[in-house]
């Protein structure tokens, strides 16, 4: 590992601000790392979830899951339920699981039933009953066991934001990390658009080899001093609010996160083990505020809120590059897309770590910035071609909204060749790995999440499981329940 002695300046706290600390202090013990961070600026915490990813980054930091998760009230989240998303019959709410080892065996076996159905045969090819951590969902069992089993589960964690930096804070000053409350006034550009400082309210100068932008959607260095583009996906995407609030918790839950459409967006539900997260992520141009936080509070029971309603409004999109001269943009100030699958943390991380590997490839130069930015790109635009395809294949028409984001929205030309190949029943692994997606999300997800929704041709007769399928998921579910008694069940 190269030794990086770099002086590093990170512009803002939070759970990127305090990830990316971890990460460089981590992997260049030798820089000399500062954070800087207002005190009037809280953490966004949308959405509170993640995707499996983050277990790397706990094992890079060698944090075991028993000292970070009781800190953070934090669960289990062995995938995610989508309810009401498609009106089809047979098809109005499907369970996307994460992987285990187990479905090595059967996951083929839907993904044939859904190359059956899409050439037209009678078929159901629907998801669930054919993935292993749903069975475990299903009996509010944990992904983890200390009984002795032959394989291993992907999985992921709910957790309260607030708390999480809150404990990487602490894990960076351990490391060394300098930390200061400031209010930053203006940042000060060299004669070649470089930054050259940071300055306080107080007209202390920071300086620094690299500087960190940390600030959220405000952006401070990247856009706002940088002057770096920001492309917007409202073309793609409609969604541009979140309304929140808690209610109580769940003594024992479901590890999963609940996705249920509502009239004018979709509602998350996330058990942590002192409360339940709940939040509407809409569109301002079909429903207001006060309508919004209205309709989640009739959903989640206004008996059961334990706090008051927060409006967090969204900028979804991306910095043309988030590595401009001697800046990185990391977190809200690189981009954002809603948080419909959890992505946001896995952004921040994937961001650091391509950074770390590159910057060292280059032996603490820019030499890579280009194939920096690139990789980024690429990994926001499938990112957001992914989550564009729940709302295009919605079935939904009880609203213009859910209309829209059907007929209206704009796809990628890669989202199209994704479609024709899954609508013609063409090979749609083969279109995945060619359009270089399937790295980020594989075959099995794409094949969950398209016959989730039932966006299969229509067949008479087609809402049950034919014979064979029955036989196939009967065998399946015995085989699975052995092994689910081996793991413990979930409590608050």
């Amino acid at each position: 590992m190269l030794s990086i002695k770099n002086k590093i300046l990170i512009v803002g706290g939070g759970t990127s601000g305090w990830m990316t600390a971890s990460l460089l202090a981590k992997k260049w013990p030798d820089s000399q790392i500062e954070l800087i961070e207002s005190k009037n600026i809280g953490t966004v915490g949308v959405g509170e979830g993640s995707t499996p990813y983050i277990k790397q980054f706990f094992n890079a930091l060698e944090i075991k899951e028993a000292d970070w998760m009781p800190y953070c009230s934090a669960t289990y989240k062995n995938g995610i339920q989508f309810v009401n998303w498609s009106k089809t019959p047979g098809y109005e709410q499907y369970f996307h699981a994460f992987l285990s080892d187990l479905d090595e065996k059967y996951a083929s076996e839907f993904e044939q039933a859904t190359i059956e159905r899409r050439n037209g045969q009678a078929v159901k090819a629907h998801p669930d009953g054919y993935f292993f951590l749903q069975s475990l969902t299903k009996d509010l069992r944990q992904p983890v066991t200390d009984a002795k089993v032959d394989h291993e589960n992907v999985y992921a964690y709910h957790f309260d934001s607030g708390k999480l930096a809150d404990y990487l804070k602490q894990y960076c000053l351990n490391l060394g990390v300098k930390h200061q409350y400031v209010d930053v006034e203006t940042v000060e550009l060299n004669a070649n658009g470089e930054i050259a400082a940071v300055i306080s309210q107080e007209q202390k100068r920071f300086t620094a080899d690299l500087y960190i932008d940390c600030t959220g959607f405000k952006a401070l260095l990247i856009q706002q001093h940088l002057n770096e583009p920001f492309i917007p996906f409202n073309n793609n995407l409609l969604n541009d609010r979140a309304v929140t609030v808690a209610t109580k918790a769940t003594a024992h839950y479901q590890p999963q996160t609940i996705s249920t459409a509502l009239s004018n967006g979709w509602a998350w539900k996330i058990p942590l083990t002192t409360r339940t997260g709940n939040g509407y992520v809409y569109s301002s141009k079909y429903i207001s505020d006060e309508e919004a936080t209205q309709e989640l509070i009739e959903f989640v029971g206004e008996d059961n809120l334990i706090s008051e309603p927060k409006i967090i409004p969204m900028k979804v999109g991306r910095v043309k590059r988030s590595w401009v001269k001697n800046c990185v943009a990391i977190g809200l100030s690189q981009g954002f897309i809603e948080p419909l699958e959890a992505t946001g943390l896995h952004f921040i991380q994937s961001t650091i770590e391509t950074f770390i590997l590159l910057y060292e490839m280059g032996e603490g130069t820019d030499d890579y910035q280009e194939v920096y930015n690139r990789e980024i790109e690429h990994l926001f635009e499938n990112v957001r071609d992914y989550i564009v395809s729940h709302y295009l294949t919605n079935t939904r028409s009880d609203s213009e909204y859910w209309r829209a984001c059907r007929e209206q929205i704009k796809i990628s030309d890669s989202l199209k060749a994704l479609m024709n190949a899954w609508c013609s029943g063409k090979d749609f692994r083969d279109t995945l790995v060619k359009a270089e997606i399937a790295n980020i999300y594989p075959s099995e997800s794409w094949h969950m999440l398209l016959a989730g929704m039932g966006f299969l041709p229509p067949i008479a007769g087609a809402h049950e499981p034919s014979m064979q399928e029955q036989k196939i998921l009967a065998k399946i579910a015995s085989e699975y329940q052995h092994y689910v008694d081996l793991y413990p069940k979930t409590h608050g």
